[in-house]
Formats: structure tokens, C-alpha cells, sequence
């Protein structure tokens, strides 16, 4: 089949894709295709991608050190923001060290690879990241997927393992799963991993800065931080910037510096993004972080509430992800669409992202929206569903 005959089937079944371009920052209200709209399909769950000490930091880093690093971290791309930052995280995570990678998909796989190889045997949540998925791909090491946040279904499959032991294990779950915003049973994962002296590693992309009192993650809300062996994190989503982390032990560190791929093959962030995540890390440290997230949990309680009133089941989860199910995906892009016409831009989501038949409309919040924007945001939402039923 031909590359075009390949387009046009993806036009045939409501699945493809295209980019749209924003005018103006990821505030709120944005400018998409010339009309001004609501935006609610942004990562930038406390709005600190517009914050001015983080815009401020990085254009100072910026003017001392230059748009970039000039290499990778193993040539000459290791600059001292960088470092600064990894210090900043480590202790952020109570960890012995950081380590920075350009983004979460380059994290993940570079973590999964560089760690483990043939002969360990990894667990991977059913609906975990496609950077997951590839990651435990690149790592060659064995992987047993267990349905989605099924413990019991999870135990059963290390115990049947266990005769056959040889390597490593891996416990790989994220903690906040970004198309259907639940968490991962983190106190129930500990357990098994310390049943069973294996690995436990959390991606924390949509809980960092977003959960726990600090603002640590998933680990930091079920008090379980500390159980935690490998921290993955991003700067792009809460944090405003772009980048990833791991947080970990320093032998960990050490070995990814010399196996991750995706860090020794690739330049290193600018170091004003660096500055500027090590501001935003502040920021969400700080009384101002914790009244952002009260700000965010107060949104999302707005929506969900109009929604539920209305008829649309909404999960309580304490994250910004507010799915909206409708199945299929061809009235999944008609409601994205007339919702756009209505000024709120709201994507719909369809496979591969999430499995066949659970196509959605995925909202997320911000703590810089307007709660009277919400409402009536809720409101077209209940309007556009009930309209596509008659």
C-alpha cells in the first residue's frame, strides 16, 4: 500500500491527524486558526509555562550562556544550569541524583534501555505511555503486561514467573495515566515490590507539580516516595518548560551516563530551559505552588461537577485529566469540532493513543483558567453530547 493509499485510509476511518497552530502563549484563552478560543487541551496544568520568574529566568540563562549547549553531555554539552537543575531535582525527590534527558519519550526509553537487557523481566501496565512500551522494546529484557491497574492479576503473574528467576525485575507503571487521569495503586505496587525484591519505577509526567502537598508526585500523595527505586518526571507539563528527568540512586545515574542512548547520542537541553524548570521547581516548592494547586483542584472540581450534574460521569480522581468516553472515533472529531466552533478547544482522542473502541474527548485543566469559564465550558459540552444523541 502506497503512503497516499495509507493517508486516505486513515481519512476513511476518522483517524487522521493534523497540526494545528496557536498564536500566543498557552495561556488560557489562545488564538487558533484566527478566532480566539478556550484553551482545554493543555498540559500546563499550574500555568507556569507563562509565569514571569520562569520566563524571566530563562531569558537571563539565555543571554549569559547562549540559545545552546553546543553537544551532548558526554562532549561538551554539561553546562552548569544543567547541573544546578539535577541537584535541584534530587533533592525535590529525595533521591541521591538526577540525571536530565530532552524529553519524557527520550527518558523512558533511555532509562528502560540503558538499565536492562536481556535476561531481566519487566511488568508494564496494560495502558502505560507509548515511551513505556518502546522503552521495555529497546531494553530487550523479557515484558509481561498486566491489565490495567490490576494487582491481583499482577501478582499472579510474578508468582507464576518466579520458578524461572534469573535477572532483574521491574515493577513499570505511571503514575498518573494522561488519557484517563487515575493513578496507579502505588501503595499496592510497593508491597509487591518488596514481596518479591524487584524494581519499582514510576512515570510521574502528570503527577509532578501536581500532586502531594510539595507537589512531589503520585509518591509524595500515597506517602510512598521513598519505595520508589526510579523516578521519571518531565519539566513540560506542570513545570511550563520542556525536558525529563530520572531520579535515583547515584550508581543509577552513573550507569545511564554511560548506556542511556537517548542522553549520549543527543545535545543537551539549552541551558535556559534548565534555568528556567529550576525556577519553575521553586515556584511549585513554595506557598505560591501549593495555592496553585488548590487553585487546579478547585477547576477541576468546577467541571466535573457541571458534568456530573448533566449526566456525564466523571472519575474523582484529585488529577486535571477529565476524560469525556465516547467510543467511537468519527462522533469523537464531530464533537471536538462543533465544541471548537463554540470556542473551546477540546481534542479528541483516538487510537493509537488508546485502544479501539474507547475514543474520547480529553479535557484538561488549568489553574489559571476562570471557574465561570468552566461552567460554561461544561455547559457546551452537555449541549454538543446531547445534541449528537437525538
Amino acid at each position: 500500500m502506497s503512503w497516499k493509499d495509507q493517508l486516505d485510509l486513515l481519512d476513511q476511518t476518522g483517524l487522521r491527524r493534523t497540526l494545528r497552530n496557536l498564536s500566543g502563549t498557552q495561556g488560557p484563552q489562545v488564538v487558533l486558526d484566527g478566532r480566539q478560543v478556550l484553551l482545554l487541551c493543555s498540559n500546563n496544568y499550574l500555568g507556569l509555562a507563562t509565569h514571569p520568574r520562569v520566563v524571566e529566568a530563562l531569558c537571563r540563562a539565555t543571554a549569559r550562556y547562549g540559545a545552546g549547549s553546543g553537544g551532548s553531555r558526554l562532549i561538551s554539552g554539561s553546562m552548569d544550569s544543567h547541573r544546578q537543575l539535577e541537584e535541584r531535582l534530587a533533592a525535590f525527590k529525595g533521591t541521591e541524583r538526577a540525571l536530565l534527558f530532552n524529553s519524557g519519550y527520550a527518558a523512558n526509553c533511555g532509562i528502560l534501555q540503558g538499565l536492562f537487557d536481556e535476561g531481566d523481566l519487566i511488568f508494564s501496565d496494560a495502558l502505560n505511555h507509548a515511551s513505556i512500551i518502546d522503552g521495555c522494546r529497546l531494553s530487550r529484557a523479557a515484558t509481561r503486561i498486566y491489565p490495567h491497574g490490576d494487582v491481583q492479576a499482577l501478582e499472579a503473574l510474578m508468582v507464576a514467573e518466579a520458578p524461572r528467576r534469573s535477572g532483574r525485575w521491574l515493577i513499570v507503571t505511571d503514575g498518573v495515566f494522561s488519557m484517563d487521569g487515575d493513578l496507579a495503586p502505588l501503595p499496592e505496587l510497593v508491597r509487591l515490590k518488596e514481596r518479591f525484591e524487584c524494581l519499582l519505577m514510576v512515570d510521574d509526567a502528570h503527577g509532578t507539580g501536581v500532586l502531594g502537598r510539595g507537589g512531589r508526585g503520585s509518591g509524595e500523595h500515597f506517602d510512598c516516595l521513598e519505595s520508589i527505586d526510579l523516578h521519571m518526571g518531565t519539566l513540560g507539563k506542570a513545570l511550563g518548560v520542556t525536558g525529563a528527568y530520572l531520579a535515583g540512586s547515584a550508581d543509577t545515574v552513573e550507569l545511564l551516563i554511560n548506556r542511556a542512548r537517548s542522553l549520549v547520542f543527543s545535545t543537551s537541553l539549552p541551558p535556559g530551559i534548565a534555568a528556567a524548570a529550576e525556577a519553575a521547581l521553586e515556584i511549585v516548592s513554595a506557598e505560591e505552588g501549593r495555592a496553585l494547586r488548590h487553585r487546579l483542584q478547585h477547576n477541576r472540581q468546577v467541571l466535573a461537577t457541571v458534568l456530573d450534574n448533566g449526566g456525564v460521569a466523571v472519575t474523582p480522581e484529585p488529577t486535571p485529566i477529565v476524560p469525556i468516553m465516547l467510543g467511537a472515533p468519527q462522533p469523537t472529531m464531530e464533537a471536538s469540532r462543533l465544541l471548537l466552533e463554540q470556542g473551546y478547544f477540546i481534542q479528541g482522542i483516538r487510537p493509537p493513543t488508546v485502544p479501539a473502541g474507547s475514543c474520547r474527548l480529553r479535557v484538561t485543566v488549568m489553574a489559571s483558567h476562570e471557574p465561570q469559564d468552566l461552567e460554561a465550558a461544561g455547559r457546551a459540552v452537555l449541549k454538543t453530547l446531547a445534541g449528537a444523541a437525538e
